[in-house]
């Protein structure tokens, strides 16, 4: 087997092929080249399935689908090739080595030698057997830390690119405007400006390994009706504007992302995978986008068969090509037979071909799949004999111990203390009683879109491939000394209650209760969260509540402890038991990185990227409310939270004081200056999280009471202090006005230096003159800190 593909190449194919030229000339002169079939089958990729034995990929048959032949397709070519590692359980390396030979297949069938991108699934992880299983995006957001989540991003992207994978589908920047939604695990949370830094920060650890990112789902797709997956979206031009499409925007500008992908949903009627002014008008003519926009998987057929505004597969194509798709996923439907007949009848210009064909080939050309030198070897298999398949097998590591430390430090930094009355951290307790469905569950860490849940469930002969400590073996490894007495109770859902009386009796025997509660991770139905897992409430799963209620009930200390998907209401927990730890699924460092907390060892650090609430049904809402959102006389549901966005207790306490307000008024163009002293007036180290939230008292449109605007992660020593300079730009009150601009107003304003958004710790009174002043996407993103040690 060689390493690279020889073809007789027509004449065009010396400037096409020549890396020394620009890309644009490079991939003009193959445009020219092609015909439109050869332009049409880069717009569209086949779902295929890695060989178990290293042989060429099988077309997947999926049961939405009808099969696909691929020796009929691959003469004109192929754009992509649809999760080779991630549609069955495959040892990496034959894994490598069955789309190696399936890249040399497709090279060798078209007549420009022209490989397909493949893509995988890495919302928490590279989606594939025997890799990293990190924590989901939630912790991300958990963690406040962006710089954390671009060097894990960057240790995904490492492992993807090492076996011949080109792009990820992630990440997602749908912001949480309604927790039931089964999605939430896969969000980063319910504020814009954090989902954007955090996305932006993995964007850039992936691209940083040459992995194309994929930013989804653009756009709406979170605030759909009463949290149903797929279900309508009512929002109006001003939440879709303020709340929605700030991540996306930064992650545009900030980020260098290649490729966005199209939402599900139709907002106010219109889908938007058919939406012009969203996918050309916004993304590209306004913020300069300049990658591809590929379809969620299906969404182009979901035009004609869920949506209604399509009455052909010609129909649907034509829509969405000329919305601005380019590429459709996850295998060839509408843009395939269906594309060439609009073509052929007129429906569809060439030159929207043209213009998708060429951004395709535009992302080929930076990976190095035009070059003449390309080879399909990925770097996994540099040196090795391809010729042996079996000496090939679980010669490629996945789950090294360096993914493994990184997976344990995101989990550890994405732990949230929510209460606390002072049994925590644990002073050697004789006996531990641990109760709960998550006790012995080895994938109580993993969300929906980690392998063993996503595909595992459809092998359940095959091993799950790395390792998942049971949070019974964590803790028992954490206390040594200690009795750990596990019970079930209940299951994560159902009502069978039988197993509370020994529950029961096991609290009592204990000297303190570990209550070890949450979500099972599944898909459409087969889990309590995940992707098609919505709720009906946010009450715990099951008859979790009563079993937490009876163990409240034994009078011994019960420190609540939950491995989940969402937030949940906690009933009498949230004044009764001893301490709440919450954590979103943390993957499979994240039992270990629990019982740190639980002992000690581990400082808490995280913040709630989501608010908690206090009711089941008391919402549903996030921090984001504007006055009428919030609790008042003319309702009788109250929507505040039981632990507010950004909560989050430690083992230490910081100090607040001395603010100044070096610059109290500002232009309109402006920036206002600030700063005060935190001090760590505990005993021990510790890490506090700067929150910077804006109050509008008065604007010509309705805003939110509060929302955040920049923070900073700050850790000090026991006893240390700093002071923290904030420069906030006057861009960063602005807002989508009457007129549907962006505008930036004079006034009186507040800035609220806070630990959270229930717990504002000093206030700035602070204004803004002169004219109101438009801005668009050029606009500042961000404050700046500047953190100086102090001495004394």
């Amino acid at each position: 087997m060689t390493d690279n593909v020889t073809l007789d190449i027509e004449p065009g194919a010396a400037t096409w092929n020549d890396p020394a030229l620009d890309v644009a000339t490079r991939v003009d002169a193959l445009v020219a080249a092609m015909t439109l079939p050869e332009k049409v089958a880069q717009l569209y990729g086949v779902w295929v399935g890695a060989s178990a034995d290293g042989g060429e990929v099988a077309p997947y048959q999926h049961e939405m689908e009808e099969p696909v032949d691929l020796d009929a397709l691959l003469d004109d070519g192929l754009g992509q090739l649809t999760r080779p590692f991630g549609t069955a359980p495959v040892d990496p390396a034959l894994g490598a080595l069955s789309l190696l030979r399936t890249q040399q297949r497709i090279a060798a069938a078209n007549r420009f030698g022209i490989p397909a991108i493949a893509h995988e699934e890495c919302l928490a992880g590279f989606a594939a057997w025997g890799a990293t299983a990190y924590p989901v995006p939630l912790s991300w957001g958990a963690t406040f830390d962006p710089d954390l989540i671009r060097r894990m991003a960057a240790a995904i992207g490492a492992d993807l690119r090492r076996v011949g994978v080109h792009q990820g589908l992630a990440p997602v920047l749908d912001v949480v405007r309604d927790a039931r939604w089964g999605r939430v695990e896969e969000t980063i949370g319910e504020d814009p400006y954090l989902v954007g830094t955090i996305a932006t920060a993995y964007v850039q650890g992936l691209e940083s390994e040459g992995v194309v990112a994929t930013l989804k789902h653009f756009a709406g797709y979170s605030a759909s009706r009463a949290g149903r997956n797929l279900a309508p979206v009512p929002m109006g031009l001003r939440e879709r504007a303020d709340v929605i499409l700030p991540p996306f925007e930064m992650a545009v500008r900030d980020g260098g992302v290649r490729s966005v992908m199209s939402a599900y949903t139709d907002t106010d009627g219109v889908p938007s995978a058919a939406d012009e002014e969203l996918l050309t008008g916004l993304l590209r003519d306004a913020w300069g986008f300049t990658g591809t926009v590929v379809a969620d998987y299906f969404g182009i057929a979901f035009l004609r068969t869920l949506h209604g505004v399509a009455g052909s597969w010609q129909e649907a194509a034509a829509a969405a090509l000329a919305a601005g798709v380019d590429v459709e996923l996850p295998t060839v439907k509408t843009f395939g037979a269906p594309l060439r007949e609009a073509l052929a009848a007129g429906l569809v210009p060439e030159e929207l071909v043209d213009r998708a064909v060429r951004r395709v080939l535009t992302q080929k050309a930076q990976l190095g799949l035009l070059d003449p030198g390309w080879s399909p070897v990925p770097a996994a298999l540099a040196g090795a004999d391809l010729a042996d398949p079996d000496a090939l097998r679980g010669t490629v590591d996945l789950d090294p111990p360096a993914n493994r430390a990184l997976a344990r430090e995101v989990a550890e930094q994405a732990v949230v203390l929510l209460a606390n009355d002072g049994t925590l951290p644990l002073t050697r307790p004789a006996r531990i009683a641990l109760v709960g469905p998550q006790a012995e569950s080895p994938t109580a860490v993993l969300g929906c879109y980690s392998f063993p849940a996503h595909v595992g469930p459809r092998h359940p002969e095959v091993p799950v491939g790395i390792a998942l400590p049971t949070l019974a073996a964590a803790l028992r490894a954490e206390f040594p000394d200690s009795t750990v007495v596990t019970v079930a109770g209940v299951p994560v859902d159902g009502t069978d209650t039988g197993g509370v009386p020994a529950a029961v009796e096991a609290a009592r025997d204990a000297d303190v209760v570990v209550a070890a509660l949450g979500d099972r991770a599944g898909l459409f139905g087969r889990g309590t969260s995940g992707e098609g897992c919505d709720a009906e409430s946010l009450a715990l799963p099951g008859a979790q509540q009563h079993l937490l209620d009876a163990l409240l009930d034994t009078g011994t200390p019960v420190v609540v402890t939950l491995l989940a998907g969402r937030p949940y209401a906690l009933g009498r927990a949230v004044t009764e038991a001893a301490a709440v730890v919450q954590s979103f699924f943390p993957g499979e460092e994240g039992t270990p990185a629990i019982a740190g907390v639980l002992s000690g060892r581990v400082e808490p650090q995280g913040r709630l990227p989501v608010s908690v609430p206090r009711r089941p049904g008391g919402g549903p809402t996030t921090y984001l409310a504007p006055r009428l959102g919030q609790v008042n006389d003319v309702s009788n549901v109250d929507p505040t939270p039981a632990y507010g966005f950004g909560h989050g207790l430690g083992y230490t306490t910081f100090d607040w004081s001395q603010l100044v307000v070096d610059e109290p008024l500002a232009a309109t163009d402006g920036e206002l200056r600030l700063h005060f002293t935190l001090r760590n007036t505990g005993s021990r180290w510790g890490s506090e999280v700067v929150q910077v939230y804006a109050h509008d008292p008065v604007a010509s449109v309705v805003q939110p009471v509060q929302r955040l605007v920049g923070y900073l992660r700050v850790p000090l020593d026991a006893g240390a202090a700093c002071r923290v300079d904030v420069v906030v730009p006057a861009d960063l009150f602005s807002f989508t006005g009457r007129d549907g601009r962006r505008v930036v107003e004079p006034g009186e304003l507040e800035l609220r230096l806070s630990a959270s958004s229930t717990d504002h710790r000093l206030v700035a009174a602070v204004g803004l003159r002169g004219p109101a002043r438009h801005v668009d996407h050029t606009r500042r993103l961000h404050p700046r800190f500047t953190v100086t040690p102090q001495r004394g």
